[in-house]
Protein backbone atom coordinates (compact mmCIF):
# COMPACT_ATOMS: atom_id res chain seq x y z
CA UNK A 1 0.00 0.00 0.00
CA UNK A 2 2.86 2.35 0.83
CA UNK A 3 4.54 1.67 -2.53
CA UNK A 4 1.30 2.49 -4.33
CA UNK A 5 0.98 5.72 -2.35
CA UNK A 6 4.52 6.75 -3.25
CA UNK A 7 3.88 5.91 -6.89
CA UNK A 8 0.73 8.04 -6.87
CA UNK A 9 2.63 10.96 -5.37
CA UNK A 10 5.29 10.66 -8.10
CA UNK A 11 2.61 10.93 -10.78
CA UNK A 12 0.96 13.89 -9.05
CA UNK A 13 4.22 15.82 -8.70
CA UNK A 14 5.08 15.09 -12.32
CA UNK A 15 1.71 16.23 -13.65
CA UNK A 16 1.15 19.05 -11.13
CA UNK A 17 4.46 20.72 -10.21
CA UNK A 18 2.76 23.21 -7.84
CA UNK A 19 0.86 20.47 -5.97
CA UNK A 20 2.35 21.45 -2.57
CA UNK A 21 1.62 25.15 -2.99
CA UNK A 22 -0.73 26.32 -0.21
CA UNK A 23 -2.39 28.87 -2.48
CA UNK A 24 -3.28 26.39 -5.21
CA UNK A 25 -4.28 23.68 -2.71
CA UNK A 26 -6.98 25.84 -1.15
CA UNK A 27 -8.31 26.74 -4.59
CA UNK A 28 -8.31 23.18 -5.93
CA UNK A 29 -9.64 21.43 -2.82
CA UNK A 30 -12.74 23.56 -2.22
CA UNK A 31 -16.17 22.24 -3.14
CA UNK A 32 -17.89 22.98 -6.43
CA UNK A 33 -20.41 25.79 -6.36
CA UNK A 34 -22.34 27.93 -8.78
CA UNK A 35 -22.93 27.09 -12.44
CA UNK A 36 -21.15 24.20 -14.14
CA UNK A 37 -19.15 26.65 -16.24
CA UNK A 38 -17.66 28.00 -12.99
CA UNK A 39 -16.17 24.67 -11.86
CA UNK A 40 -15.78 22.87 -15.21
CA UNK A 41 -11.98 23.54 -15.47
CA UNK A 42 -11.41 22.11 -11.97
CA UNK A 43 -13.57 19.09 -12.78
CA UNK A 44 -11.51 18.37 -15.91
CA UNK A 45 -8.33 18.77 -13.85
CA UNK A 46 -9.39 16.15 -11.27
CA UNK A 47 -10.84 13.76 -13.83
CA UNK A 48 -7.71 13.76 -16.01
CA UNK A 49 -5.48 13.38 -12.94
CA UNK A 50 -7.45 10.35 -11.71
CA UNK A 51 -7.24 8.64 -15.12
CA UNK A 52 -3.49 9.30 -15.37
CA UNK A 53 -2.90 7.80 -11.93
CA UNK A 54 -4.99 4.74 -12.81
CA UNK A 55 -2.99 4.18 -15.98
CA UNK A 56 0.29 4.61 -14.12
CA UNK A 57 -0.69 2.04 -11.47
CA UNK A 58 -1.81 -0.44 -14.14
CA UNK A 59 -5.27 -0.83 -12.63
CA UNK A 60 -8.80 -0.02 -13.77
CA UNK A 61 -10.79 -0.65 -10.56
CA UNK A 62 -10.76 2.18 -8.00
CA UNK A 63 -12.26 2.74 -4.56
CA UNK A 64 -13.63 6.25 -3.87
CA UNK A 65 -12.45 6.06 -0.25
CA UNK A 66 -8.88 5.38 -1.40
CA UNK A 67 -9.02 8.13 -4.01
CA UNK A 68 -10.29 10.62 -1.46
CA UNK A 69 -8.34 9.70 1.68
CA UNK A 70 -5.10 8.22 0.30
CA UNK A 71 -4.31 9.50 -3.17
CA UNK A 72 -5.17 13.15 -2.57
CA UNK A 73 -4.61 13.44 1.17
CA UNK A 74 -2.57 16.58 1.72
CA UNK A 75 -1.47 16.48 5.36
CA UNK A 76 -4.96 15.54 6.57
CA UNK A 77 -6.68 17.83 4.09
CA UNK A 78 -8.75 16.05 1.41
CA UNK A 79 -10.49 17.54 -1.65
CA UNK A 80 -14.06 18.54 -0.77
CA UNK A 81 -15.00 18.31 -4.45
CA UNK A 82 -13.76 14.76 -5.11
CA UNK A 83 -17.13 13.08 -4.48
CA UNK A 84 -18.75 15.50 -6.91
CA UNK A 85 -16.03 14.69 -9.47
CA UNK A 86 -16.72 10.94 -9.16
CA UNK A 87 -20.46 11.52 -9.53
CA UNK A 88 -19.95 13.51 -12.72
CA UNK A 89 -17.55 10.86 -14.06
CA UNK A 90 -20.15 8.16 -13.39
CA UNK A 91 -22.99 10.13 -14.99
CA UNK A 92 -20.86 10.79 -18.11
CA UNK A 93 -19.84 7.13 -18.47
CA UNK A 94 -16.21 7.55 -17.45
CA UNK A 95 -16.90 5.33 -14.43
CA UNK A 96 -18.87 2.09 -14.27
CA UNK A 97 -20.11 0.01 -11.38
CA UNK A 98 -20.50 -3.76 -11.21
CA UNK A 99 -24.26 -3.54 -11.78
CA UNK A 100 -23.58 -1.91 -15.17
CA UNK A 101 -21.75 -5.04 -16.37
CA UNK A 102 -23.35 -8.11 -17.88
CA UNK A 103 -22.48 -11.43 -16.27
CA UNK A 104 -21.45 -13.76 -19.13
CA UNK A 105 -22.14 -16.78 -16.90
CA UNK A 106 -25.83 -15.86 -16.51
CA UNK A 107 -28.57 -17.23 -18.72
CA UNK A 108 -29.90 -15.58 -21.85
CA UNK A 109 -33.07 -14.42 -20.07
CA UNK A 110 -31.06 -12.66 -17.37
CA UNK A 111 -28.83 -11.03 -19.97
CA UNK A 112 -31.86 -9.84 -21.94
CA UNK A 113 -33.45 -8.41 -18.79
CA UNK A 114 -30.20 -6.58 -18.00
CA UNK A 115 -30.09 -5.00 -21.47
CA UNK A 116 -33.73 -3.93 -21.32
CA UNK A 117 -33.32 -2.47 -17.81
CA UNK A 118 -30.39 -0.32 -18.92
CA UNK A 119 -32.25 0.87 -22.02
CA UNK A 120 -35.13 2.26 -19.96
CA UNK A 121 -34.99 5.96 -19.04
CA UNK A 122 -33.96 6.84 -15.50
CA UNK A 123 -32.76 3.28 -14.95
CA UNK A 124 -29.36 4.54 -13.81
CA UNK A 125 -29.15 5.75 -10.21
CA UNK A 126 -27.63 9.15 -9.46
CA UNK A 127 -24.62 7.49 -7.83
CA UNK A 128 -24.44 3.88 -6.60
CA UNK A 129 -23.51 3.16 -3.02
CA UNK A 130 -20.82 0.67 -4.09
CA UNK A 131 -17.25 1.24 -2.99
CA UNK A 132 -15.61 0.00 -6.21
CA UNK A 133 -15.82 1.56 -9.65
CA UNK A 134 -14.29 0.81 -13.04
CA UNK A 135 -12.58 3.39 -15.23
CA UNK A 136 -14.15 2.62 -18.61
CA UNK A 137 -11.41 4.03 -20.86
CA UNK A 138 -8.66 2.11 -19.05
CA UNK A 139 -10.83 -1.03 -19.07
CA UNK A 140 -11.00 -0.80 -22.86
CA UNK A 141 -7.21 -0.46 -23.09
CA UNK A 142 -6.63 -3.40 -20.74
CA UNK A 143 -9.09 -5.58 -22.67
CA UNK A 144 -7.28 -4.86 -25.94
CA UNK A 145 -3.98 -5.70 -24.26
CA UNK A 146 -5.35 -9.04 -23.01
CA UNK A 147 -6.59 -10.00 -26.48
CA UNK A 148 -3.19 -9.06 -27.93
CA UNK A 149 -1.37 -11.26 -25.39
CA UNK A 150 -3.66 -14.20 -26.17
CA UNK A 151 -3.18 -13.77 -29.93
CA UNK A 152 0.60 -14.13 -29.54
CA UNK A 153 0.11 -17.86 -28.79
CA UNK A 154 -2.57 -18.51 -31.42
CA UNK A 155 -2.73 -17.92 -35.17
CA UNK A 156 -6.44 -18.59 -35.75
CA UNK A 157 -9.22 -16.00 -35.74
CA UNK A 158 -10.53 -17.30 -32.40
CA UNK A 159 -9.30 -19.56 -29.62
CA UNK A 160 -10.36 -21.38 -26.46
CA UNK A 161 -8.44 -20.92 -23.22
CA UNK A 162 -9.16 -22.11 -19.69
CA UNK A 163 -10.52 -19.71 -17.10
CA UNK A 164 -7.44 -20.19 -14.91
CA UNK A 165 -5.13 -19.08 -17.73
CA UNK A 166 -7.43 -16.17 -18.58
CA UNK A 167 -7.31 -15.03 -14.95
CA UNK A 168 -3.51 -15.16 -14.95
CA UNK A 169 -3.36 -13.03 -18.12
CA UNK A 170 -5.84 -10.50 -16.70
CA UNK A 171 -4.05 -10.20 -13.36
CA UNK A 172 -6.54 -11.94 -11.07
CA UNK A 173 -10.09 -13.35 -10.78
CA UNK A 174 -11.72 -9.94 -10.15
CA UNK A 175 -9.97 -8.27 -13.09
CA UNK A 176 -10.73 -11.30 -15.29
CA UNK A 177 -14.43 -11.10 -14.44
CA UNK A 178 -14.63 -7.41 -15.41
CA UNK A 179 -12.61 -7.85 -18.62
CA UNK A 180 -14.66 -10.89 -19.64
CA UNK A 181 -17.87 -8.93 -19.09
CA UNK A 182 -16.55 -6.07 -21.24
CA UNK A 183 -15.39 -8.39 -24.04
CA UNK A 184 -18.73 -10.22 -23.87
CA UNK A 185 -20.60 -6.92 -24.22
CA UNK A 186 -18.45 -6.05 -27.27
CA UNK A 187 -19.12 -9.47 -28.82
CA UNK A 188 -15.47 -10.53 -28.61
CA UNK A 189 -15.68 -13.27 -25.96
CA UNK A 190 -18.04 -15.93 -24.61
CA UNK A 191 -18.06 -17.96 -21.43
CA UNK A 192 -17.76 -21.73 -22.00
CA UNK A 193 -18.24 -24.39 -19.31
CA UNK A 194 -18.28 -28.18 -19.13
CA UNK A 195 -20.22 -29.55 -16.16
CA UNK A 196 -19.04 -33.10 -15.52
CA UNK A 197 -17.33 -34.51 -12.45
CA UNK A 198 -15.27 -31.31 -12.33
CA UNK A 199 -16.49 -27.93 -13.52
CA UNK A 200 -14.27 -26.95 -16.43
CA UNK A 201 -14.53 -23.24 -17.25
CA UNK A 202 -13.08 -21.49 -20.25
CA UNK A 203 -13.34 -18.46 -22.50
CA UNK A 204 -13.76 -18.33 -26.27
CA UNK A 205 -12.02 -15.18 -27.51
CA UNK A 206 -12.16 -13.52 -30.91
CA UNK A 207 -8.67 -12.51 -32.02
CA UNK A 208 -9.94 -10.47 -34.96
CA UNK A 209 -12.45 -7.67 -35.38
CA UNK A 210 -15.23 -10.19 -36.11
CA UNK A 211 -17.96 -10.95 -33.59
CA UNK A 212 -17.38 -14.23 -31.79
CA UNK A 213 -19.65 -17.11 -32.73
CA UNK A 214 -21.42 -19.40 -30.30
CA UNK A 215 -19.64 -22.35 -28.72
CA UNK A 216 -19.68 -25.55 -30.80
CA UNK A 217 -19.08 -29.18 -29.85
CA UNK A 218 -15.53 -28.80 -31.15
CA UNK A 219 -15.00 -25.84 -28.80
CA UNK A 220 -16.01 -27.97 -25.81
CA UNK A 221 -13.61 -30.72 -26.91
CA UNK A 222 -10.78 -28.21 -27.25
CA UNK A 223 -11.55 -26.80 -23.80
CA UNK A 224 -11.47 -30.27 -22.27
CA UNK A 225 -8.18 -31.11 -23.98
CA UNK A 226 -6.61 -27.77 -23.02
CA UNK A 227 -7.71 -28.20 -19.41
CA UNK A 228 -6.26 -31.73 -19.42
CA UNK A 229 -2.95 -30.48 -20.82
CA UNK A 230 -2.67 -27.78 -18.14
CA UNK A 231 -3.53 -30.30 -15.41
CA UNK A 232 -0.87 -32.70 -16.69
CA UNK A 233 1.69 -29.89 -16.76
CA UNK A 234 0.88 -29.02 -13.14
CA UNK A 235 1.28 -32.68 -12.22
CA UNK A 236 4.67 -32.78 -13.94
CA UNK A 237 5.80 -29.68 -12.06
CA UNK A 238 4.79 -31.24 -8.74
CA UNK A 239 6.62 -34.48 -9.61
CA UNK A 240 9.75 -32.48 -10.51
CA UNK A 241 9.67 -30.90 -7.07
CA UNK A 242 9.33 -34.33 -5.43
CA UNK A 243 12.21 -35.67 -7.53
CA UNK A 244 14.47 -32.81 -6.48
CA UNK A 245 13.51 -33.31 -2.85
CA UNK A 246 14.11 -37.10 -2.98
CA UNK A 247 17.43 -36.61 -4.75
CA UNK A 248 18.62 -34.08 -2.18
CA UNK A 249 17.53 -36.32 0.71
CA UNK A 250 19.21 -39.39 -0.82
CA UNK A 251 22.53 -37.53 -1.21
CA UNK A 252 22.32 -36.22 2.36
CA UNK A 253 21.66 -39.73 3.65
CA UNK A 254 24.65 -41.13 1.75
CA UNK A 255 26.92 -38.45 3.17
CA UNK A 256 25.73 -39.25 6.70
CA UNK A 257 26.23 -42.99 6.15
CA UNK A 258 22.53 -43.89 6.48
CA UNK A 259 22.19 -46.33 3.57
CA UNK A 260 18.69 -47.48 4.55
CA UNK A 261 17.33 -43.95 4.29
CA UNK A 262 19.30 -43.38 1.10
CA UNK A 263 17.72 -46.49 -0.50
CA UNK A 264 14.25 -45.34 0.52
CA UNK A 265 14.75 -41.89 -1.03
CA UNK A 266 16.28 -43.48 -4.14
CA UNK A 267 13.20 -45.70 -4.47
CA UNK A 268 10.91 -42.66 -4.17
CA UNK A 269 13.01 -40.89 -6.82
CA UNK A 270 12.65 -43.83 -9.20
CA UNK A 271 8.87 -44.06 -8.72
CA UNK A 272 8.49 -40.31 -9.19
CA UNK A 273 10.56 -40.44 -12.39
CA UNK A 274 8.35 -43.23 -13.76
CA UNK A 275 5.19 -41.25 -12.98
CA UNK A 276 6.71 -38.19 -14.62
CA UNK A 277 7.49 -40.12 -17.80
CA UNK A 278 3.90 -41.39 -18.02
CA UNK A 279 2.49 -37.88 -17.53
CA UNK A 280 4.92 -36.51 -20.10
CA UNK A 281 3.82 -39.09 -22.69
CA UNK A 282 0.15 -38.24 -22.10
CA UNK A 283 0.90 -34.52 -22.30
CA UNK A 284 2.65 -34.91 -25.65
CA UNK A 285 -0.32 -36.88 -27.02
CA UNK A 286 -2.79 -34.24 -25.91
CA UNK A 287 -0.66 -31.46 -27.38
CA UNK A 288 -0.43 -33.34 -30.69
CA UNK A 289 -4.22 -33.59 -30.82
CA UNK A 290 -4.56 -29.87 -30.07
CA UNK A 291 -2.06 -29.02 -32.81
CA UNK A 292 -3.95 -31.23 -35.27
CA UNK A 293 -7.22 -29.47 -34.38
CA UNK A 294 -5.58 -26.04 -34.75
CA UNK A 295 -4.16 -27.02 -38.15
CA UNK A 296 -7.58 -28.27 -39.22
CA UNK A 297 -9.20 -25.00 -38.11
CA UNK A 298 -6.55 -23.04 -40.01
CA UNK A 299 -7.08 -25.14 -43.12
CA UNK A 300 -10.82 -24.63 -42.77
CA UNK A 301 -10.39 -20.86 -42.74
CA UNK A 302 -8.15 -21.04 -45.80
CA UNK A 303 -10.74 -23.19 -47.54
CA UNK A 304 -13.51 -20.76 -46.64
CA UNK A 305 -11.41 -17.88 -48.00
CA UNK A 306 -10.80 -19.76 -51.27
CA UNK A 307 -14.48 -20.63 -51.45
CA UNK A 308 -15.46 -16.98 -50.96
CA UNK A 309 -12.96 -15.90 -53.60
CA UNK A 310 -14.29 -18.45 -56.07
CA UNK A 311 -17.86 -17.29 -55.45
CA UNK A 312 -16.86 -13.66 -55.96
CA UNK A 313 -15.14 -14.54 -59.27
CA UNK A 314 -18.25 -16.34 -60.43
CA UNK A 315 -20.44 -13.41 -59.43
CA UNK A 316 -18.18 -11.03 -61.39
CA UNK A 317 -17.99 -13.44 -64.36
CA UNK A 318 -14.22 -13.86 -63.95
CA UNK A 319 -12.58 -17.22 -64.64
CA UNK A 320 -9.41 -18.68 -63.19
CA UNK A 321 -7.79 -18.45 -66.64
CA UNK A 322 -8.49 -14.72 -66.82
CA UNK A 323 -7.00 -14.17 -63.39
CA UNK A 324 -3.89 -16.15 -64.39
CA UNK A 325 -3.64 -14.18 -67.61
CA UNK A 326 -3.75 -10.93 -65.63
CA UNK A 327 -0.97 -12.21 -63.40
CA UNK A 328 1.11 -13.22 -66.41
CA UNK A 329 0.58 -9.80 -68.01
CA UNK A 330 1.62 -8.17 -64.78
CA UNK A 331 4.81 -10.24 -64.67
CA UNK A 332 5.61 -9.27 -68.27
CA UNK A 333 5.00 -5.60 -67.46
CA UNK A 334 7.33 -5.76 -64.47
CA UNK A 335 10.01 -7.51 -66.55
CA UNK A 336 9.70 -4.93 -69.34
CA UNK A 337 9.94 -2.11 -66.83
CA UNK A 338 13.12 -3.59 -65.39
CA UNK A 339 14.61 -3.89 -68.93
CA UNK A 340 13.72 -0.26 -69.65
CA UNK A 341 15.35 0.87 -66.42
CA UNK A 342 18.44 -1.17 -67.28
CA UNK A 343 18.73 0.34 -70.75
CA UNK A 344 18.11 3.87 -69.49
CA UNK A 345 20.76 3.36 -66.85
CA UNK A 346 23.38 2.24 -69.40
CA UNK A 347 22.45 4.77 -72.16
CA UNK A 348 25.44 6.56 -73.85
CA UNK A 349 26.07 10.31 -73.29
CA UNK A 350 24.62 11.32 -76.65
CA UNK A 351 21.25 10.03 -75.46
CA UNK A 352 20.84 13.50 -73.98
CA UNK A 353 20.88 14.88 -77.56
CA UNK A 354 17.98 12.60 -78.33
CA UNK A 355 16.15 14.04 -75.29
CA UNK A 356 16.81 17.51 -76.70
CA UNK A 357 15.27 16.46 -80.02
CA UNK A 358 12.20 15.28 -78.19
CA UNK A 359 12.05 18.61 -76.34
CA UNK A 360 12.28 20.47 -79.69
CA UNK A 361 9.47 18.36 -81.08
CA UNK A 362 7.37 19.14 -78.01
CA UNK A 363 8.09 22.88 -78.46
CA UNK A 364 6.91 22.67 -82.07
CA UNK A 365 3.73 20.91 -81.07
CA UNK A 366 3.06 23.49 -78.36
CA UNK A 367 3.67 26.31 -80.88
CA UNK A 368 1.19 24.75 -83.29
CA UNK A 369 -1.31 24.53 -80.46
CA UNK A 370 -0.90 28.23 -79.65
CA UNK A 371 -1.30 29.24 -83.33
CA UNK A 372 -4.59 27.42 -83.61
CA UNK A 373 -6.05 28.78 -80.36
CA UNK A 374 -7.61 31.79 -82.18
CA UNK A 375 -9.95 29.54 -84.21
CA UNK A 376 -12.36 29.14 -81.30
CA UNK A 377 -13.03 26.82 -78.41
CA UNK A 378 -14.12 23.88 -80.59
CA UNK A 379 -11.01 24.12 -82.76
CA UNK A 380 -8.82 24.36 -79.65
CA UNK A 381 -10.23 21.13 -78.24
CA UNK A 382 -9.68 19.31 -81.53
CA UNK A 383 -6.08 20.52 -81.84
CA UNK A 384 -5.25 19.62 -78.24
CA UNK A 385 -6.61 16.13 -78.80
CA UNK A 386 -4.48 15.71 -81.95
CA UNK A 387 -1.43 17.05 -80.14
CA UNK A 388 -1.81 14.60 -77.28
CA UNK A 389 -2.36 11.74 -79.75
CA UNK A 390 0.73 12.73 -81.74
CA UNK A 391 2.84 12.84 -78.62
CA UNK A 392 1.53 9.48 -77.41
CA UNK A 393 2.23 7.81 -80.76
CA UNK A 394 5.69 9.36 -80.96
CA UNK A 395 6.66 8.10 -77.51
CA UNK A 396 5.13 4.65 -78.04
CA UNK A 397 7.28 4.23 -81.18
CA UNK A 398 10.42 4.04 -79.07
CA UNK A 399 11.79 0.50 -79.12
CA UNK A 400 14.63 -0.25 -76.79
CA UNK A 401 16.81 -3.29 -77.51
CA UNK A 402 19.80 -4.71 -75.62
CA UNK A 403 22.42 -2.80 -77.70
CA UNK A 404 20.51 -0.16 -79.72
CA UNK A 405 17.66 2.32 -79.41
CA UNK A 406 15.49 2.97 -82.53
CA UNK A 407 12.81 5.55 -83.15
CA UNK A 408 10.50 4.76 -86.07
CA UNK A 409 8.12 7.12 -87.77
CA UNK A 410 4.53 6.08 -87.17
CA UNK A 411 2.30 6.32 -90.25
CA UNK A 412 -0.40 8.23 -88.35
CA UNK A 413 1.89 11.08 -87.19
CA UNK A 414 2.49 13.93 -89.64
CA UNK A 415 4.77 15.93 -87.32
CA UNK A 416 7.69 13.43 -87.45
CA UNK A 417 9.10 13.21 -91.02
CA UNK A 418 12.02 10.83 -90.70
CA UNK A 419 13.29 7.82 -88.87
CA UNK A 420 16.05 8.26 -86.25
CA UNK A 421 18.27 5.32 -85.65
CA UNK A 422 20.51 5.55 -82.66
CA UNK A 423 23.17 2.98 -81.84
CA UNK A 424 26.00 3.18 -79.33
CA UNK A 425 29.38 3.85 -80.88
Amino acid sequence: MEDATNSVREVILKEVPDWDSEVTVSARFKAFSGQRSDWEPRYQFWKNLIIKIVRHLGIFIIRPSVVRNVWFNQGGLVPLCIDHVLVEMYNSGDLLCSSDLIDPKSGQLTQLFHKVRHLLPLSKPAFPSEDEFIVSSVLQEKSDEVVKLISEDHWTSSCIITMSKFQVICGGPKQASVILSHLFKCGRAKYVAIRRNDLIEGVKVSLSSKTISGATSSDYDILHLTWTAEKLQLQIDMIDQLCNKSKTSALASLKSGNKVSARRHARELKLSSERREKCDVLLRRVEEVLRAIADAEDSKEVFEAIKSGTKAMKDKMITIEEVQQCLDDLDETITSQKQVEKVLGSAPPYYEDFDEDIEDELDKLMEESRNTSADGAAREDETSSGTAESLSNTLSALKLADNDVTVKEPTEVSNVSKVLELAPS
